[in-house]
């Protein structure tokens, strides 16, 4: 009973030396097992406390993921859902007017007014058909930064006559500013972006502005380490509630009233140019205008780029390289048309009908390889990239081992960026994406080979305002 209250005391009062020669040896065995499980103790109390915090990590994880997991959800439905209506819509206008069209008693006036219509609701769709291309390679990742000199006040004047005749049939004034003379006002950025977004911009402006004006401008503003250019666009609309400036960037997203027509858009404009300005090294933000009374007399869209005019040694842009036609040669094309869907076969052979004097028509890249060897006076090919077996790629450079001579154009339904560098570095002169505009299509032609009309195929003249509206 002594040698127990002897370590008893040992425990109670640490501070008083137990040298008792009778119980040293318990003493110190004793010690040394409390020691050892107090620390195993020590130990797993706190494992078990870094246990509880991460799995208190892993559920506020799990909770966030859960939480992205459904508004995507959401914000997929609802895309989905308005996909449909975008799609749907102008379709109803093109299949509607189509049907119209048949009428044998239809006035000539009216059936222009219905091929106009049609050919704006292909624009529309067109429009809606990009910006999902566009959403799609942002998001995976494919979306590339291509450099090039650029000039800023080019830009401006290009997006002032661009818009100005939209501006003047809503009776909006329509001015810009300029904030560097030419030649200092060039900069190494992506062109084609820079546009896009001002594009974007200036639509949503004129979508919410009834009256007043649309202003579009930029100013160079100097930071600690860089300076920048700082785009805006203001107007006098209707502006953005304040709880919604937050989201107006947001994808699938409209900020509409119930006095603003809103259903043209598939609420992709601002998140495409949110995600343009940010490859570009700026930011995007958005701030309403306010009166003397303080009440919201439209809004003003800012976003800024770097600003240099540093030349660069290298760029990742590819220039389309043009023959010049030779001078003084004028005769009718052998044309070789490689496509594999029949309407759009159709309408090639329909736009070139006063451009040729034969077409030979294939629908794979096998075949069309065959046919050029048999036929090495053929002028042009207009080939298709997508095709089963051998793609457009295949074929034309197997056609260039044995035709270097030959205009071949491709054509393609992707429309993404990148396109055309394949298909010139497959051999192609140039390029056009689907749908093809006529215009277009000949422009492309012309810059390649001196083409002239046959006679005995030359449209009417009453008929030549109708063809240029297809």
């Amino acid at each position: 009973m002594g040698n127990i209250n002897a370590i008893v005391d040992s425990f109670l009062h640490p501070e008083i030396p137990y040298f008792d020669a009778e119980h040293l040896i318990v003493g110190s065995v004793t010690g040394t097992i409390t020691l050892v499980l107090g620390g195993v103790i020590f130990f797993y109390i706190n494992r078990l406390k870094k246990t509880n915090i991460e799995r208190s990590m892993l559920l506020d994880k799990l909770s966030e993921a859960r939480i992205k997991a459904e508004n995507s959800d959401r914000l997929k439905s609802a895309f989905l859902v308005n996909m449909s209506h975008e799609i749907r819509t102008p379709m109803n206008g093109i299949m509607g007017f189509a049907d119209l069209l048949k009428s044998p008693d239809l006035p000539g006036e009216k059936q222009q007014e219905y091929i106009d219509i049609i050919k704006r609701s292909g624009h529309r769709m067109l429009n809606i058909i990009n910006d999902i291309i566009d959403i799609s390679k942002i998001e995976s990742g494919l979306m590339e930064v291509v450099l090039s000199d650029t000039s800023i006040n080019e830009i401006i004047e290009y997006i002032y006559t661009f818009f100005k005749p939209e501006m003047d049939n809503k009776q909006i004034q329509f001015s810009i500013r300029k904030s560097l003379p030419d030649k200092k006002d060039i900069i190494k950025t992506d062109h084609e972006k820079i546009i896009a977004i001002l594009t974007n911009l200036v639509k949503n402006a004129i979508k919410f502005t009834n009256t007043g004006s649309i202003e579009v401008g930029y100013k160079i503003v100097s930071l600690i380490h860089e300076s920048m250019i700082q785009f805006y666009v203001k107007d006098t609309g209707i502006g953005i509630p304040k709880d919604k400036l937050n989201s107006v960037f947001e994808r699938f997203i409209q900020v509409g009233t119930q006095n603003i027509n809103t259903e043209q858009g598939a609420g992709l404009g601002l998140s495409i140019s949110k995600s343009y300005v940010e490859m570009l090294g700026g930011s995007i933000w958005v701030e309403n205008n306010f009166n003397h009374d303080q009440e919201v007399v439209g809004s003003t869209f800012f976003f800024t780029i770097p600003y240099s005019n540093e030349i660069r040694n290298k760029l990742t842009q590819v220039e389309t390289q043009r023959t010049t036609p030779p001078v003084g040669q004028h005769f009718n094309l052998k044309i070789l048309i490689v496509e594999d869907d029949e309407v759009s076969d159709l309408l090639i052979t329909t736009a070139l009908k006063k451009y040729h004097h034969q077409i030979l028509h294939t629908q794979s890249g096998d075949e069309a390889i065959r046919i050029c060897r048999n036929n090495p006076d053929i002028d042009l090919i207009l080939m298709d990239i997508k095709m089963p077996l051998m793609d457009g790629y295949e074929a034309t450079r197997r056609i260039r081992e044995f035709n270097s001579q030959v205009v071949i154009i491709a054509q393609t339904a992707f429309g993404l960026e990148g396109d055309r560098e394949k298909v010139l570095e497959a051999g192609c002169n140039d390029y056009i994406s689907k749908p093809l505009l006529i215009n277009n299509l000949i422009d492309i032609i012309s810059s390649h080979l001196p083409i002239e009309q046959t006679k005995e195929d030359a449209l009417p003249e009453s008929k030549k305002q109708v063809r240029d509206s297809i």
